[in-house]
């Protein structure tokens, strides 16, 4: 993938670097050992002084794919030279583990670049646990991954839960804290790192209760911890749901948590545009 810029003012070529692409130190010095970073056709090193009207190019090559490509269907919501976005299905893991080496969403992106001829390594922007399902974000070489982590991403997520707020707009802020190992699983804690999540009620049905849900930080489990705390835990929560919860959802039939990552905000980190893309998928009424 190749940046194109036109200078508009003098100034070392670093400098301009850092200012028009937000470049790192680190980038910078990786690109110009291979001629990476180019003025007006012709490799320069990074002290170069550069001219108005100066044209530079940045190749931002990136290594062959670190996880083994297969083929499955994937669904693209959407793609660019820049970014991918898909939808993750439940119960897929997004990488490779030492108990699940293939069947993951890496390994499918990989075999989706491998079909389109496309040299992008997998660097997702935005993650989701195996059994939570929807849009995920991809950029497809390290700087824009960079760029993406740095920028703010809204995220929506819906989800079905086992009763629900007496309000239908609020916030749930509760600290976070990991349970004592050997478990990976989380809890509410005055111990824990400051959680804030955001919640407005989309449909009441009975017992069941549909909710849009913000996450304002980004912790481990935290819409299924913050839900279970709040007495209300997601539909089919093995880990967070109550034993009333979960014989709830096993009546309903469910195999996997009704937690889906609906919808995402950001800006574009090659156009500027204000992206705003959908999952295909919901959790229903």
């Amino acid at each position: 993938m190749e940046l194109t810029h036109t200078a508009a003012r003098s100034g070392r070529l670093s400098s301009f670097l850092r200012r028009e692409l937000n470049m790192s130190s680190g980038l910078m010095n990786h690109l110009k050992w291979g001629d990476g970073i180019r003025v007006n056709g012709l490799p320069q090193h990074t002290n170069y002084p550069v001219q108005p009207g100066d044209v530079i190019t940045v190749r931002l090559d990136e290594p062959e794919p670190e996880y083994p490509a297969e083929d499955g269907e994937l669904t693209v919501l959407y793609e660019d030279e820049g970014i991918l976005v898909v939808d993750k299905p439940a119960g897929m893991l997004i990488h490779p583990s030492r108990a699940t080496n293939q069947g993951t969403l890496a390994n499918l992106v990989a075999g989706y670049y491998h079909r389109s001829g496309e040299k992008s390594a997998f660097h997702p922007v935005t993650r989701l646990d195996r059994d939570t399902f929807g849009i995920v974000l991809l950029a497809k070489n390290a700087h824009l991954h960079a760029l993406l982590q740095d920028a703010a991403v809204k995220k929506t997520y819906h989800a079905l839960t086992f009763g629900g707020p007496k309000t239908d707009t609020g916030v749930i802020d509760a600290p976070i804290a990991r349970l004592p190992l050997p478990s990976l699983l989380r809890q509410v804690s005055p111990e824990g790192k400051p959680s804030v999540t955001e919640f407005e009620v989309l449909h009441r049905n009975g017992q069941i209760c549909k909710l849009a849900l913000h996450p304002v930080t980004g912790r481990t489990h935290q819409l299924r911890v913050h839900c279970a705390y709040m007495g209300f835990p997601i539909l089919g929560d093995p880990q967070y749901g109550t034993e009333e919860s979960r014989r709830f959802s096993d009546g309903l039939g469910l195999s996997y948590q009704m937690l889906c990552a609906h919808r995402l905000e950001f800006t574009h980190p090659l156009t500027g545009d204000s992206m705003v893309l959908e999952s295909r998928m919901d959790v229903g009424v």
